[in-house]
């Protein structure tokens, strides 16, 4: 890796994880360019954050889900890069996503195209866009779930999109090692953020009952989350290589 300022790419960097990984990108000296699909206001507050600790970060809009947009967005993110003196990224974080409430039995086909346009169709091309554009020596960090490993009610097509991720993960670290690229995928369990309407952050029942099965008693909040990415972008895991890492705090063991 070069001694040069280290930039990460986030897609979906302006809520939840995505937020959290910027943040913790930005406290260990971490440029960060981060997607938002709409929400430009709070895209704004997070340059903001990474500001206050004294990094630097961008926001540009994307939509994950439309493979039409990318080559535009790969224009766009080179424009970025040189206003930072630079022209590669050393990061990419696939983290943008949408949430499901699908089981298999009463699943919409329409709803299930949409989820695999943002989680597997979008997450492979736009990697495959931005590959020339990650530095030699880079790391990936696809997101997956922990419902990947356990099954919960309503959850089979998210869960079936993110085992795609998973499979892809190692894919791509297969193809992308000649260049001494590593990629692996990180598999959060439920965590209190918005996401699914803020089932677990605001329901207490769904909170208590994801505690009771977690070894450490508790749902994760997204500040579990987005410190691990930072450090599994670190030097200090570089041989970690095609791999899922559960950061769960222990769900169903």
């Amino acid at each position: 890796m070069s001694n040069s300022p280290r930039i990460a790419l986030v897609t979906g960097g302006s809520r939840g994880l995505g937020r959290s990984t910027v943040e913790a990108l930005a406290r260990r000296g971490v440029t960060s360019i981060f997607t938002y699909n709409s929400n430009r206001a709070e895209a704004d507050k997070v340059v903001a954050l990474a500001g206050q600790v004294g990094a630097r970060a961008i926001a540009l809009q994307l939509d994950t889900g439309a493979t039409a947009g990318f080559e535009a967005f790969a224009t766009e993110l080179q424009i970025a890069l040189a206003t930072l003196g630079a022209d590669r990224i050393d990061y990419l974080i696939n983290n943008a996503g949408t949430s499901s409430a699908m089981g298999f039995l009463s699943a919409d086909e329409a709803e299930l195209d949409a989820l695999y346009a943002v989680h597997v169709k979008g997450v492979f091309f736009l990697t495959q866009r931005l590959a020339p554009l990650i530095r030699d020596g880079g790391r990936i960090v696809n997101i997956s779930s922990g419902l990947t490993r356990v099954t919960m009610a309503n959850r089979a097509a998210y869960a079936t999109m993110k085992a795609a991720v998973e499979t892809m993960t190692r894919y791509m670290a297969f193809e992308l090692g000649p260049r001494g690229i590593a990629v692996n995928c990180v598999a959060p369990g439920a965590i209190a953020t918005d996401f699914s309407g803020g089932a677990v952050r605001d329901n207490p029942a769904v909170a208590s009952a994801i505690a009771d099965i977690t070894a450490l008693g508790r749902p994760g909040v997204a500040d579990d989350i987005g410190p691990m990415i930072a450090a599994l972008l670190s030097e200090d895991n570089r041989w970690v290589n095609g791999q899922r890492i559960e950061v769960s705090g222990g769900m169903r063991l």
